[in-house]
């Protein structure tokens, strides 16, 4: 493969926040969005004739995939670069409004169309001429129940940013200017929370602390935030008509609210399968009691330092032997400059892969050659090349639900690290096998704990008004205990956590994480039975937003309407925890 760039590369959206051609795609959007308004605000023929309907449609799609929203992705990209980029910032609340403008005068088109009666819905739905667009339209008329007025639903619109994405940025603007001093260094919140897996345990616990101190010096102003935006969901999920807080989430990713409850369930119930993996893991660090440092901590050393480079070399080979179409992907995201690797003060922590409609794929690491840091890689790109699969379907179903991306994601994950496992010396098979149940038992156990705390906790807010930081930190512990189970002794002061995890801003994202590790694991056994099953896994990774996340699946030849698959998933992971205990005695 060609030489890795490390750092992203902006030029291919703008030359800069000043270039006139940012202001010619927006002028240009406006003008487009404006004539399509007037025009079916005054022609209604769409809505008794297929024909006219199809022709809408498709006029309505051109508007997805028109050049404006490239400067919105260039701006939020700068700004993660760099908390300290004012002039992103200021453009971005700008494009911001603008957005939100033209999304306002499109507004009535979706609604004209979910208040048409029942029966010429069903009309549509069978017409021929309107298949291309049927699954759309059928999600348009599934949730027109919960669709508020014209005017509603533009007020909503344009206090969404002010009511929840600034408060939000307020606390990660804060955290990203936050630095701990430790061992000699001033390291950014993100890179502390990197290396300490690795630290030696009196080390570790003591940068766990220092972490902590930093998220509780935040509470303050994460308190005012997690109440607003909490309290801003809560008035808009009444007048909606949702009665519970994770309905509209669960309907937005396009699941059954039921299913997904039952996962919810299913791992509840299945806690003691993480309490024993995490006993074990206490006698491997040969401890009385774990603390919250303690969680992702290292049991051994690997030998073989995972730097960026090796990472890469591992994760395309794995990618390349299962289709070579993904190997091609993964290379050229790395040689244009669409990925960018390490961490610095002032850059946004975490990771990601964002794409978009007529945009390319970018990826946001933070790299500190651990095995976390290859397990991340695998998994950003994995949604990269499920990103870049579905961009050969038309623009309406270029997009894909979070639950398929979460598998999409989670399934070359876990390709990585078993090829990791593969390649290490015979001692170190205890510490590759700790550290994928390690894996599995975050994805799994852990965010449904954290469905779990949030369920709490809207509930609280709902009940009571307001919640002190206190008392959502006293709140995480109990969640984060419940999964952890008796190997750890928290404190209050790692309740705090709730001030970083951003997850819990994007309300109930997290159930999606479970769904895709526990159905990924299904596509596995499939895979290993047959190498040919792959076709149906590029049918699922290319299918996009074409269909729901059940009938996607069913074409791999998975019913996740019963819980059998997370089930299946489960006693995989106990199979695993039973083979380290063994290993351990």
């Amino acid at each position: 493969m060609t030489a890795l760039k490390t750092q992203w590369d902006l030029s291919v959206f703008y030359s800069s926040a000043t270039d006139p051609a940012i202001e010619k795609d927006q002028k240009d959007a406006d003008k487009a969005v404006s004539a399509f308004a007037k025009k079916y605000t005054e022609d209604k023929r769409h809505l008794k004739n297929a024909k006219a309907l199809a022709e809408a449609l498709t006029a309505y799609e051109a508007l997805i995939g028109m050049p404006a929203a490239k400067a919105s992705y260039y701006v939020y990209f700068r700004k993660d670069l760099n908390v300290e980029d004012k002039e992103a910032e200021a453009l971005a609340a700008r494009l911001e409004d603008r957005s939100t403008k033209r999304g306002n005068k499109l507004l009535f088109f979706a609604l004209e169309l979910g208040k048409i009666p029942s029966e010429k819905q069903k009309a549509f739905l069978a017409a021929p001429v309107l298949a291309p667009f049927r699954y759309w339209l059928a999600q348009v008329f599934e949730n027109a129940r919960y669709d508020l007025s014209e005017p509603e639903e533009k007020i909503l619109s344009l206090k969404d940013d002010v009511s929840h994405g600034r408060w939000v940025q307020l606390t990660d603007n804060v955290l990203n200017k936050k630095v701990v001093e430790f061992d000699g260094k001033t390291l950014p919140l993100p890179e502390a929370g990197g290396i300490m897996a690795n630290l030696p345990t009196a080390k570790r616990q003591k940068l766990g602390q220092l972490l902590n101190e930093a998220y509780e010096s935040v509470a303050d102003v994460a308190e005012g935030e997690i109440n607003a935006i909490y309290t801003d969901k809560k008035i808009e999920d009444e007048l909606r008509g949702m009665k519970e807080p994770y309905e509209a989430t669960i309907r937005g990713y396009q699941n059954d609210v039921k299913s997904v409850l039952a996962l919810v369930d299913a791992v509840e119930k299945s806690k003691k399968i993480s309490h024993r993996f995490y006993e074990a893991k206490r006698k491997l660090l040969k401890l009385d009691t774990l603390t919250y440092a303690d969680r992702s901590a290292s049991v051994g050393e690997l030998k073989t330092k995972i730097s960026f480079e090796k990472a890469v070399e591992i994760v395309r080979e794995v990618f390349v032997e299962l289709d070579p179409s993904y190997g091609a992907i993964f290379d050229r995201l790395l040689a244009n400059g669409q990925v960018d690797v390490y961490p610095k003060k002032g850059k946004s922590g975490g990771a990601y892969c964002s794409s978009g409609q007529n945009v390319p794929t970018f990826v946001l690491l933070n790299h500190t050659d651990t095995f976390e840091s290859l397990k991340t890689l695998a998994h950003e790109m994995g949604h990269a090349v499920h990103a870049e699969r579905a961009k050969d379907q038309r623009p309406l179903y270029q997009g894909h639900p979070i639950s398929t991306a979460e598998t999409a994601s989670t399934f070359f994950e876990y390709a990585a690290l078993k090829r990791l496992v593969a390649s290490l010396p015979a001692d170190e098979q205890i510490i590759a096998l700790h550290n994928v149940i390690q894996d599995d038992v975050s994805t799994v156990f852990r965010q449904i704990a954290c469905f779990s705390f949030e369920r709490s906790l809207h509930a609280l807010i709902r009940k009571e008004g307001y919640v002190s930081k206190e008392r959502i930190a006293d709140l995480m512990n109990e969640h984060m205990q419940s999964y952890l189970g008796p190997a750890f002794t928290l404190k209050r002061g790692d309740g705090y956590f709730f001030v970083n995890w951003s997850h819990i801003r994007r309300f109930f994202y997290v159930y999606s994480y479970a769904y895709g590790q526990l159905i990924s694991k299904g596509l596995h056994a499939k895979l290993e039975k047959d190498p040919n099953y792959i076709k149906k896994v590029d049918g699922f990774l290319s299918a996009g937003e074409s269909m729901s996340p059940e009938d996607i699946f069913k074409t791999c030849g998975l019913n996740t309407k019963k819980p059998d698959i997370f089930l299946e998933g489960l006693k995989s992971i106990e199979r695993d925890v039973a083979r380290l205990e063994k290993l351990i005695k």
